[in-house]
């Protein structure tokens, strides 16, 4: 078992002449008063600055002579670079990128919290959890996917997620698991052959659900564990509940409040995935429901003025583009009628033989004869992705949306940020600041030890058995 132990430094230096003495304390009395008692984290997986634009065209009321504002656009503070270790290059991955929000420091490209000599970091919820504080995670990937798992564990690599699922179990802060409460998809990982964690938890007094409408009745403040697919949640466009993060982040608002206060972790992560497969239509479902996230998150700020929420992104995704191929033109209104996601129409086509009538009924809008040939032109055989793409390509020509690559791009995000301390984000910085401002908010004192069974340094490659957990391939799949 490695064991952490945290070491709070004070210095004073006394040859300070009599002004700055009294600056410095200024200084010290107003950071000690813009401490939160709660701090909520939000990471919008891949959202760079075009998907906010893009999500204001997207919302914008034709009707009139001004695009209107989004609930985005004036807790905007800053921006953070996102440059990974230097041996990963200029363009990070959302394990190096969580692992410097969560930590402070910068690591490889899929090291999940731990630094480039694969040692176990203390992070921000760690330090939250060693300060009394309650903690949680709410998301709509898996929840041992790459961004929550470096908030929580430690590996060597984000591929593991057997044995992140099992660090959920295993590893603790005072004796006691590092999360109260754990809202996402992930079944198959905590629910395997070799091992049932889902009931581990049950049997140490979590409450376990797995649809949303079980979430609502627990009505008392508990310990949860929330696993609602077997991955990922489904996409909003499909989903029986199209604002399924903001909906997970009232519920674990609700178990975490306590006197001590709470960090909650909040990843909008399907973002990221719909910028990978270059879907426009569902890349705007899910900053809409981010965006009602925010919103609950800024009425909730209002009657507890002592929270901070910090939103950022960990990189950009696809290369977005609003308007493509020279042509001063971009059209959201065909989004607005999607009832589909692009991936469950590719799912439904061998089922049916009306194709155009399938893919009109999910886009909303009646085809073109030359869209109608597109449809008609799938190869069933060939890869989900090469199906997908056909049909993104018809909502891109149809929008005039561009992308320019179907992997992770390089440039700064923005940081938003309201309530106590908000004002500490605001500027041009490292996305490690963040987190070295966030164990500013939350001290450096340490109530007690964190105990990681499973340090990096000693954790192998899992095998991928026929049943697979884990049957991702990273060379393959962007999902991974």
């Amino acid at each position: 078992m490695r064991i952490f132990k945290a070491v709070a430094v004070v210095g004073i230096t006394a040859t300070l002449f009599a002004c700055q003495a009294t600056q410095s304390q200024q200084n010290i009395s107003n950071q000690q008063t813009d401490k939160p008692k709660n701090v909520i984290m939000v990471v919008a997986d891949g959202m760079g600055p075009a998907y906010i634009t893009a999500y204001r065209n997207y919302r914008d009321n034709p009707n009139t002579e001004t695009v209107e504002p989004v609930v985005f656009d004036d807790i905007l503070v800053g921006t953070a670079t996102t440059y990974p270790a230097s041996v990963s290059g200029y363009v990070t991955d959302s394990a190096a990128s969580a692992t410097a929000l969560a930590a402070g420091i910068k690591t490889y490209n899929g090291a999940i919290g731990v630094d480039v000599n694969k040692q176990p970091v203390r992070t921000v919820l760690h330090q939250a959890r060693l300060n009394g504080m309650k903690t949680g995670i709410a998301v709509t990937s898996q929840i041992v996917h790459a961004t929550p798992a470096a908030y929580v564990a430690a590996n060597e690599s984000r591929e593991n997620y057997n044995q992140l699922a099992d660090s959920y179990y295993d590893d603790r802060i005072n004796e006691d698991f590092i999360l109260d409460v754990m809202l996402g998809g992930g079944q198959r990982f905590f629910e395997r052959s070799d091992r049932n964690i889902t009931g581990e938890f049950i049997d140490a007094g979590y409450q376990y659900v797995d649809t949303y409408n079980q979430l609502a009745t627990l009505t008392e403040p508990t310990r949860v564990l929330g696993l609602f697919a077997p991955v990922a949640v489904p996409w909003a466009l499909d989903d029986s509940r199209a604002n399924r993060l903001e909906y997970m982040t009232r519920h674990a608002i609700k178990h975490l409040e306590n006197a001590n206060g709470f960090f909650l972790l909040v990843e909008a992560s399907l973002v990221d995935w719909a910028g990978h497969a270059n879907d426009i239509s569902s890349a705007m479902a899910e900053m809409h429901d981010l965006a009602l996230t925010i919103q609950l998150l800024r009425d909730y700020v209002r009657d507890n003025p002592d929270t901070l929420v910090v939103l950022t992104a960990d990189h950009s995704t696809g290369g977005l583009s609003i308007a493509a191929d020279g042509e001063y033109r971009w059209s959201p209104e065909f989004l607005h009628s999607m009832q589909l996601s692009v991936p469950t129409m590719v799912e439904a086509l061998p089922a049916t033989d009306d194709w155009v009538g399938l893919v009109e009924q999910g886009f909303g809008f009646k085809l073109s004869e030359a869209e109608q040939d597109l449809v008609l032109s799938i190869d069933t055989s060939s890869s989900s992705w090469e199906q997908q793409g056909i049909l993104n390509d018809i909502i891109d020509a149809r929008t005039n949306t561009g992308w320019t690559t179907s992997g992770h791009t390089g440039e700064d995000v923005g940081v938003f940020s309201f309530g106590q301390g908000a004002e500490r984000f605001s500027g041009a910085q490292d996305n490690t600041a963040i987190a070295t401002k966030l164990f500013d908010l939350l001290g450096t004192q340490v109530r007690g030890e964190q105990n990681q069974k499973h340090g990096a340094s000693s954790v192998k490659q899992e095998e991928v058995s026929d049943e697979g957990a884990n049957t991702c391939s990273f060379k393959d799949s962007w999902r991974c």
